[in-house]
C-alpha cells in the first residue's frame, strides 16, 4: 500500500494561490472550451483547496450504459490560466525541489510521470521512441495542438550532445507546454483507448473492400470521368483528434454534393433554422436528387437534393471556403476551376432547376438566379483531400467544434439540423436503406466521396470514383456497411439484449471507461502514477497525523 500525503502541497498551493493576483488574467491555455478541466484564476484560494481535497477523495465516475461521456477537449481558450505556467510561477520548481518532493513521498509532476512511463527504467529516452509512442496514442506529431511541444523538442534536439536523446530534465522543458493533452494521451483516456487495435480493424474492413470491381465512374461531368478506378481511400478523424489513413488519401478530389450538408450548416449557422426552412422543407423526396418537382408548399424538399441546395446557395452570404478550411483544421481545402468550367457548361439541367424555382418564386426576393448557379457550381468543386475531409466530419461529430484545433465553428443548432437531414436524406434514393442498414448521417457525391459521421466519436471519409447505379461509391457503402457489422456505431446497436458488437470506446473492446469529465491535475498525477510507481513505497500500517488529506493506493500489484 502507498500512503500519498497531499497535506504539503495543499499548503504550497494555498500559499501561492493568496499571493498571486486572482483577477484579470487573460492567457492563451490548453483548456477546455465548454468546461474546464482546472481551477481558474478566478477561484479563491478556498475553493482550490475543496476541489483538490475533493479530488482526492471521489470514487471514480462510470457512464451512463447508453450515453454518450462527457468529453473535454484541448483547446486554445481566452480568459483561462494555463496549468503548468501556474505552477511554475507558484513554485518555479527546478530540479532540486523535485527530488525533494519525491524523497519526500510526494507525486511527482506530471512531466516526470510521462517521462517515467516512456522511459521503461532508463535514464534517457530516444526522442524517435518518445514520437512512435505518441503515433501509438492517434495524435500527430504535425497536430496544432502540439506545435509548442514539437518546436521546442525540435531545438532542444539540437543542443544535445548526440542529438537524440532526451534526459528527465530536457524532456519535461519539452512537454511541459503541452502535458495535459498529452497526459490524456498516454492514459488511454480518448474516445478511441485502443487506437492501434481499431485501426488495424480499419484496414482490414478497408482490405477487403479494395476487392470490389463494379460501378462505374461518373462521366456526365467530363472532369471527374479523368479519375481512375482504381483509386480508393479512408481517412478518420475521432473527435480527440486521433488520426487514421489507408489508401490514396492525398489525392485531391471535388466535394460535389458532399458540400451540401456542410453549407446547409453554414446557412443554420448565418440565420436561423426557421429562416433557412421557411425556403426548403426537410422529407426526403423519394424522387432522384436531380428532379424538377417540389413540395405541396412549393418548396424543395430537403437541401440534400439539387433543388434545395441551389435555394441553400442563395441564402449564403459569407465566405464559405473561410468556414469549411476552420472545419478541416486549417489543412487542404482548394478548388478545381477545370471541374468549375465543366459543371457549368455541362450545367443544363441545374439551369432548368433554377429557372423552375424562379418561375415558383423559392428564392430570396431580388436574388440573381444565375449568379446563385455559377456560386452553386463553385462550390460543388471545393477540393479536399480524404484527410482533410474526415476532419470536417468530426467536426460535425464533435458538435460543430474542430478537434484538432479547439475552434468553434458551427452552432449545436446548425450540428444536430444537418446530422439529422444527413441521416434521412443524405444518401440520394438509398438514403432510407442506409439509414436502416448503416444508421449513421452520411453524405455521397457522384466524385465518389461518402462523409461518414459517428456523433460523439469520429468522422470518416471514404472516396473511390466508381459508382453504384443510384450514385453512390461501391467501395464506400461497402466500407460503411462491413464497419457497423463488426462495431457497435449504429444509431440502435445500443439497444438493450442486443446481441453485441465490438465497442472501440470501451478500453479492450468491452471493459467500460472511467467518465472523461474535467479532471485536476492531482487526479491526472494519480491515474498515471499507476504506471511509474517509481517513488517511496509506505507501509499499509503506517499512519499519518493529517488524514484527512490521505488517498491510499494498492501499489503492490500495478496493472499495466
Amino acid at each position: 500500500m502507498l500512503h500519498f500525503r497531499f497535506s504539503t502541497v495543499l499548503k504550497e498551493l494555498l500559499e501561492a494561490t493568496l499571493k498571486r493576483p486572482l483577477s484579470g488574467s487573460r492567457q492563451k491555455t490548453w483548456l477546455p472550451t465548454r468546461h474546464c478541466c482546472f481551477g481558474t484564476a478566478s477561484l479563491d484560494a478556498r475553493a482550490q483547496l475543496k476541489v483538490l481535497h475533493a479530488a482526492a477523495h471521489r470514487p471514480a465516475l462510470r457512464t451512463a450504459p447508453f450515453a454518450a461521456p462527457f468529453r473535454s477537449y484541448c483547446a486554445k481558450t481566452e480568459g483561462a490560466v494555463e496549468l503548468d505556467e501556474q505552477l511554475k510561477k507558484d513554485g518555479d520548481s527546478s530540479e532540486a525541489d523535485s527530488d525533494k518532493r519525491r524523497n519526500a513521498g510526494i507525486l511527482p509532476s506530471l512531466e516526470d510521470l510521462l517521462f517515467y512511463t516512456v522511459a521503461e527504467g532508463q535514464e534517457k529516452i530516444p526522442a524517435h521512441k518518445f514520437l512512435t509512442a505518441l503515433k501509438a496514442t492517434g495524435l500527430r506529431t504535425g497536430d496544432p495542438r502540439l506545435k509548442e511541444c514539437m518546436e521546442t523538442l525540435k531545438e532542444t534536439l539540437k543542443n544535445t550532445t548526440d542529438g537524440v536523446t532526451l534526459d528527465r530534465h530536457l524532456f519535461k522543458k519539452c512537454v511541459q507546454s503541452n502535458i495535459v493533452l498529452l497526459t490524456q494521451a498516454f492514459r488511454k483516456k480518448f474516445v478511441i483507448p485502443d487506437f492501434q487495435s481499431f485501426t488495424s480493424h480499419i484496414d482490414e474492413l478497408y482490405e477487403s473492400a479494395k476487392n470490389l470491381s463494379g460501378g462505374q465512374v461518373a462521366d456526365y461531368i467530363p472532369q471527374l470521368a479523368k479519375f481512375s478506378p482504381d483509386l480508393w481511400a479512408v481517412s478518420l478523424c475521432t473527435v480527440d483528434g486521433q488520426r487514421h489513413t489507408v489508401g490514396d488519401t492525398k489525392v485531391p478530389f471535388c466535394l460535389q454534393s458532399c458540400v451540401k450538408p456542410l453549407k446547409y450548416a453554414v446557412a443554420v449557422h448565418d440565420y436561423s433554422t426557421e429562416y433557412v426552412h421557411s425556403f426548403i422543407g426537410k422529407e426526403p423526396s423519394g424522387l432522384r436528387f436531380n428532379k424538377l418537382f417540389l413540395n405541396d408548399d412549393d418548396k424543395p424538399h430537403n437541401p440534400m437534393v439539387n433543388a434545395g441546395a441551389i435555394v441553400c446557395t442563395s441564402l449564403i452570404k459569407v465566405k464559405v471556403m473561410n468556414f469549411l478550411k476552420k472545419m478541416a483544421g486549417n489543412e487542404y481545402v482548394g478548388f478545381s476551376n477545370a471541374t468549375f468550367q465543366s459543371e457549368r457548361e455541362s450545367g443544363d439541367r441545374n439551369f432548368a432547376i433554377g429557372y423552375y424555382l424562379k418561375e415558383k418564386k423559392c428564392f430570396p426576393e431580388g436574388t440573381d438566379m444565375t449568379s446563385v448557379l455559377d456560386f452553386y457550381f463553385q462550390l460543388c468543386s471545393i477540393e479536399v483531400t480524404c484527410e482533410s475531409a474526415s476532419v470536417m466530419a468530426a467536426t460535425l461529430a464533435n458538435g460543430g467544434i474542430c478537434p484538432i484545433t479547439g475552434e468553434r465553428v458551427l452552432s449545436p443548432e446548425a450540428v444536430r439540423n444537418t446530422l439529422s437531414l444527413m441521416h434521412s436524406c443524405g444518401m440520394y434514393d438509398f438514403s432510407g436503406q442506409f439509414a436502416f442498414h448503416v444508421g449513421l448521417p452520411a453524405k455521397s457525391g457522384v466524385a465518389g466521396g461518402i462523409l461518414l459521421v459517428v456523433p460523439n466519436v469520429m468522422g470518416i471519409m471514404c472516396w473511390s470514383p466508381p459508382l453504384d447505379k443510384l450514385g453512390n461509391s461501391v467501395r464506400g457503402i461497402q466500407f460503411c456497411l462491413d464497419l457497423v457489422e463488426l462495431f457497435n456505431f449504429h444509431n440502435y446497436d445500443n439497444l438493450r439484449h442486443f446481441a453485441k458488437k465490438h465497442d472501440p470506446r470501451r478500453e479492450g473492446g468491452d471493459q467500460r471507461l472511467h467518465s472523461f469529465g474535467p479532471m485536476d491535475y492531482e487526479s491526472l498525477q494519480q491515474e498515471l502514477a499507476l504506471k511509474a510507481p517509481l517513488w517511496k513505497k509506505v507501509s499499509p500500517t503506517e499512519s499519518h497525523q493529517d488524514s484527512s488529506t490521505t488517498v491510499v493506493y494498492r501499489m503492490d500489484k500495478v496493472a499495466e
